[in-house]
Order: structure tokens, then sequence, then C-alpha cells
């Protein structure tokens, strides 16, 4: 476990250790805050409560132009909220004080105000959480009276909500019927002016009433004109480029191929269409003659080339007076083309003012379609508003109305005290720990020596019994034996045996620790003595059912011999020295020639001397004891004085030049004091079980110096451990 981890767990044990060391405060702190909370919740005016659960549903009227069926005008939330405004507003709730005379009805009120502020404070309205639900509860009194109130509030919301959706509507209806008015001459405003825009554009709109999306069907003359333009255009392109093309073929031929050329353009000249066959034919006549053996001085030869020469210069003749004429043709084609540019450009450009026209007409004709539409829906939402006027809706649904309680809802017993036990618990909690800041008492061994600068020599648990009246082995005997070793190991020589026992204040048990402590010594083997120093209150002989009447004084104020004053108890190697009669002057006594001589003699004569003393603080005997002996040894009580005080104990013996041996600190209740818990180990070891058997099996293996007859001696009568409670001695 890591360091942190046992510092946490180290600071909740003692956290854990205050509760347990406190817990009669916590206790008695959380039954006053208990009882007070139990007295106060019954001591409450019992309060009846009546509850109605409704549904508000939003009205479409909200918003008349809404288009999308599932929009909302405000958020649920805003919406519910102001509802709940409505329904505790002043209005409302005035409403109901005059329906069901409350003011009269409600004893301690006198106006109408009073009697709504009154209401506001007992009312209360909320949604049901994950429903479209609001509950509607009032408390009161009278457990009728609650339900009717819860009722009446509902219906005059209801009311009130009818009344206000009515009013909405007339007023919407009348705004409705004041725009439709104004959208009907925007309609007639928009309509003047398509039929202006189409005439002045020339237009003829088949259908201009017609919607838009199915198209305007108008026609305008300049379209076809446009359209002709570009025929006539390409016509005349087409010629020009045609002679263009036969031209420059036919130009730079002559004879033959000048001829043959221009038949196969397809000139259309009368002399090539009806010649050119007479002329091909008169060759194939020359070259029949020729092939016949017939010579070129032959007559018929001479005569068939003279046919060919003729037809050949008639045929270049029309040739020529065909390339004569082409050119006309070219000239003129080209005027043709020029012209019809002209007359095509015209064309577009009326066209273009045409179609500025139409489209200042569309416009006008979208504008007059857009507000004819507006005007129709305008005219639809009032005949519904129309509709609704007459057939309002049901804006509240009434799901559980509020009836008469049998029992009263306030106040929450249940609750009420279920928060006062757990303020009373953290009261009291708070209460141990504030206690536990205040108190500066002797808390720990680190408290001792921290403050002290002396060692502690033993524990003694609480409610330790005088032990040589219990039989048997007593687990309380243990934290003795541990005081018995320590001392020994703390006395720097076997000399210094005179020890006395001295406290801060009365009741802190320094006459049983010493009883004790002298019994466990005798036990041990060590011839001990008892000397009841304390002349103020003396307490030692009633340990032993002593008389007291002779004892230490009467040796110091007499010749007594020491043989006298000591008596042996019923304990083996346990002597006693009563105080004897009580004196006026007891530190003069002590503080004596005579009291060091007893000293001195009787530390020879005995192992251990054990002396008694009254409180140091509150007497000088025994920082005069303290003085005489060789060891001092404080029985600090277990959180009861302040660390300030053991300081003074402790400087009162240093000044008187006592040894202070150590501490006993003594009344510890070891089994709930966790810091404690290892000096409760041998509580286990001894007890009532184990130590049956350890004595009928074991005894030997008992410390040695332990009286063997003390163990196995028979039990004497019974004394109560608080009749020697530590507050007595």
């Amino acid at each position: 476990m890591s360091e942190d981890n046992k510092e946490i767990k180290l600071h909740a044990l003692d956290y854990w250790q205050v509760i347990r060391n406190r817990y009669g405060v916590i206790l008695l702190a959380f039954f006053l805050v208990f009882m007070t909370a139990t007295v106060i919740t019954y001591m409450m005016p019992k309060e009846y409560r009546g509850t109605t659960t409704l549904q508000i549903k939003r009205s479409d009227k909200d918003d008349v132009f809404r288009e999308m069926p599932n929009s909302q005008g405000l958020p649920y939330q805003t919406f519910m909220q102001t509802q709940f405004a409505i329904i505790e507003s002043k209005e409302n709730l005035m409403k109901v004080i005059a329906e069901l005379g409350l003011v009269k009805k409600w004893s301690n009120v006198s106006t109408p105000l009073e009697a709504y502020n009154r209401m506001v404070r007992k009312l209360k309205a909320q949604d049901l959480r994950g429903t479209d639900l609001i509950q509607i509860t009032f408390y009161d009194q009278d457990s009728d009276l609650a339900a009717k109130i819860a009722n009446e509030v509902a219906k005059a919301y209801q009311d009130r909500r009818i009344e206000t959706e009515q009013e909405r509507s007339r007023e919407i209806l009348a705004q409705l019927e004041m725009e439709s008015k104004a959208q009907e001459q925007l309609v007639e405003k928009a309509r003047t002016e398509m039929l202006e825009r189409m005439k002045e554009s020339g237009l003829v709109d088949i259908s201009p009433n017609g919607p838009r999306w199915m198209g305007s069907s108008f026609e305008t003359g300049s379209g076809a004109l446009v359209m002709r333009g570009k025929t006539d255009e390409y016509e005349a392109k087409k010629e020009v480029e045609g002679l263009r093309t036969t031209i420059d073929t036919i130009m730079d031929l002559d004879g033959d191929q000048l001829i043959k050329a221009a038949v196969q353009l397809g000139i259309n000249n009368p002399t090539l269409t009806n010649r050119y066959p007479e002329y091909q034919s008169a060759q194939l006549a020359v070259s029949s003659l020729r092939a016949s053996g017939l010579g070129s001085k032959h007559p018929k030869v001479l005569q068939a080339e003279g046919t060919v020469s003729d037809l050949r210069a008639m045929l270049v003749d029309a040739v020529e007076q065909t390339k004569r004429n082409l050119g006309t043709q070219m000239k003129m084609a080209e005027d043709r083309l020029a012209k019809v540019k002209e007359t095509k450009k015209a064309a577009e450009d009326e066209t273009m003012a045409e179609k500025r026209g139409s489209m200042a007409y569309l416009a006008a004709k979208d504008e007059y379609e857009l507000n004819k539409t507006l005007h129709a829906e305008m005219i639809q939402r009032i005949a519904i508003s129309k509709v609704n006027e007459k057939m309002p809706r049901k804006t509240i649904e009434f799901h559980e109305r509020a009836v008469a309680s049998p029992s009263p809802a306030k106040p929450n017993v249940n609750l009420q005290l279920a928060i006062g036990a757990v303020l009373g618990l953290v009261f009291g909690i708070g209460l141990a720990f504030f206690l536990e800041y205040l108190d500066t008492s002797v808390k720990t061994l680190e408290d001792v020596e921290r403050y002290l600068q002396v060692p502690v020599l033993a524990v003694i648990p609480r409610e330790v019994g005088v032990l040589h009246k219990q039989s048997g082995m007593s687990p309380d005997a243990e934290a003795y034996r541990i005081l018995r070793t320590n001392i020994e190991f703390n006395r720097k020589s076997a000399d210094a045996n005179s020890i006395t026992v001295v406290s801060g204040g009365a009741g802190e048990g320094k006459s049983t620790t010493l009883v004790n402590l002298a019994y466990i010594c005798a036990q041990g083997g060590y011839n001990t003595l008892m000397i009841d120093g304390d002349l103020r209150r003396p307490k030692l002989h009633t340990f032993f059912d002593i008389n007291n009447s002779v004892g230490l004084t009467n040796y110091l104020t007499t010749d007594l011999m020491l043989e006298d004053v000591i008596l042996q108890t019923p304990v083996d190697n346990l002597y006693f020295m009563p105080s004897g009669i009580l004196p006026a002057d007891a530190a003069g006594i002590l503080n004596s020639r005579r009291m060091s001589e007893l000293i001195a003699d009787v530390k020879s004569r005995f192992d251990l001397v054990l002396i008694d003393s009254p409180p140091i603080l509150g007497v000088s005997d025994a920082s005069v004891l303290a003085s005489e002996v060789d060891l001092t040894m404080i029985v600090i009580q277990h959180r009861k004085l302040p660390r300030s005080m053991l300081v003074r104990v402790k400087q009162a013996i240093e000044n008187v030049g006592g040894n202070l041996l150590g501490v006993v600190l003594n009344n510890v209740d070891v089994r709930s004091d966790s810091q404690y818990q290892y000096y409760t180990s041998y509580y286990t070891y001894y007890s009532p079980t184990n130590t049956e058997a350890k004595v009928k099996s074991r005894v030997h293996d008992v410390e040695d110096s332990y009286d063997a007859e003390a163990v196995e001696a028979p039990e004497t009568d019974e004394v109560a451990d608080n009749e020697y409670s530590d507050e007595q001695y």
C-alpha cells in the first residue's frame, strides 16, 4: 500500500474513531433534532390536495398562412411555460375567486387581493415528464374546496382559451378580408398592365388568362420574314457559289476540252445541247471512213471532216457566248445576295423589337398570375376561417378531474421525519467533530510523549477491577504486568525502588492503579509495600477492608515502631501502611525528617515501595512526596484533563527536584479506540475459555513470576467492577 493510501486510511479511521468515541453526543443530537422535527410536523396544519389533469392542444389558428402541417409557431417548452403563466395569472385566478366566493369561504381573507395572494402560494401548474399532460394542483385545509378550486382554475383557463381563440379568429378573418380586397385591386391592376403590354408589342395571345406553365400561344409576322430571309440568303449564296465554280472551271480551257467541260458542267445552252451530239456523230463518221481504207483526200473523208469543223466552230462560239453570259449571271447573283442580306437584317431587327415587347408582356402576365393565385388562396383561407369560426376546435381535453382527497397531502410525515433524521444525524456528527476540535485533553500516546517528553509506561483499559479480588487469570492483569516490566526497564538502578503515584486531578484512578500494580509486583515475587500518603482523602484501606485508625500519621507524630503500622495483606509479599488519623497540616507532616527516615528505612526492607498521594495540582502534599522518593509516576485519565494541565503536573514535579519515571494512560476504551487495539491482544489470549483450558493444562507455561497459588486459589466474593471504578479513586 502506498503512503498516500495509508494516510487516507489513517484519516478515515480517525474520523470513525471520533464518531465511536462521541456516539452519545451524536445520539442525543439526533434524538433532539428528530423529536423537534416530529413535533413541528404534527403541529403543522394539514392540507389536502386537489389535482386536475388535462391536455392543452395547440390550435392551427396560431398561424393561418402555415403551409407545413407539422410546423409550430413557438417551441413546445416555450408554449407550455406561457400556458402555465396564463393559468397562474391574476386575471384567471380572480375569476375563480369571484366564481367560488373564496373571500367569504376563507376566514382569514378579507379582500380579493388577499385571496389572490393565497391562491398563488397554494397553486402549482406543471407538466408530467415525458407526456403532453399537465397538472393543476391546489392545496387547502378543506378537501372539498381544494378539489373545487383545482377544477375551477382549469375551467376558467378553458373559458379564457376559447374566448381568446374566438377573438383571434375574428381578428384574423377581418384582416384576411381586408387583405383580400387589396389583393383583388392588385390583380385588376396587373391584368390591365398585361393587356397594355400585349397591345404595345402587337402580340396576339390565344390564351391570355391561362397559366404560364401551359405556355403562351401568340404569333408575330417578323418571325416568318426572318425565316424566309434566311432561306433566300441560302439560295442566293448557293447560286453565286455555283456560278463561281463553273466560271473557274472553263475559264482557262479551249477547243475540245472547253466544249467537253461545258457539256459536263451542264451549261444550259441550246447550241451545246443540240449540236454536241451531232459533233460526236461527225467525228465517228470520219473515223469509220478512215477505218474503211479511204485516204485523207477522199471526197467522203473531206466532206465528213468539213462537217466536223463546222460543228466545232459552232460549239466554240456557243461556249464563248456562254462564258460571257456566265459573268453577267454572276454579277446579277451577287447583287441579289446583297439585297437578300439587307432584307434579312431588317427582319431580324424587327424580330428583336418584338421579342423585347413579348418579354415585357410575359413579365406582366406573370405578375398577374401571381396576384391572382394569392387572391384565390386568400379567398380559400377566408372560407376555412368562416367554417372554423362556426365550428371551433377543442383546445383543452380533461383526463382527470379533481376529487376530494380522504387523506392530507401536507405535511408529508414520512419525508419530513426522514429529513429530520438526516439533519439530526448530520448535526450530531458535526457537533461531535466540533467538540473533538475543542477537546484539548489527552487522546493518544503521541499527545503524552509530544507534550510531556516522557514515555508511556502502560495503557490501562476502562473499568478495570481490583485484581486481588478477582479469581483466576484476569485479562486486566496483563496491562499491569506491562507496567511492571516498563518500570523495571526505565528505572536507572535497583536502588531506585521508592515510587509515588500522582495525578493532575481527583478521580483519575491513581489509587486503583497503585493497588493493582502492587498486587502484580507481589505476585512476581517482589516484596512490596504500599503506603497511603494521601492524607486528604485516603482510599487504599478500602481495597483491603482494613481499619485506617493507625498508620503513617501515627508513625510520623509518635514513637511507634515501623512494625506497628505495617500490616500484612491477604496477598503474599504484599504489605500495607494505612494513612492513619488525618492531620490538620498534612504537608507539614510529610515534609519532615521523620518522613525521610521512613522512606529510607522501608527502601532497605522492601523490594518496591509504592506511595499514594493526593492530586498534585490541588495540594502541595504530592510535591513533597515527589521530592522525597526516587521516582514519580503520573496517572493520566484518557480524555479528561487538558494538555496544558499535564504540562503543569510535570513542571510541579520537576520544580521540587522529582524524578519523573513516566506516565500511565488510564481508563482507555481499548475495544472502541482503534489506535489502542494492539494493547488488547492479551484479552483474546486470556479470554475466559482460554483461561480455563490453560489453568488446567498449561499452568507451567505462565510467566515464572506469576503466583501459581493465586491462579488456583478459590474464588472470593465477587465485587462489581464499577464498585472500584476510576471515577471513585
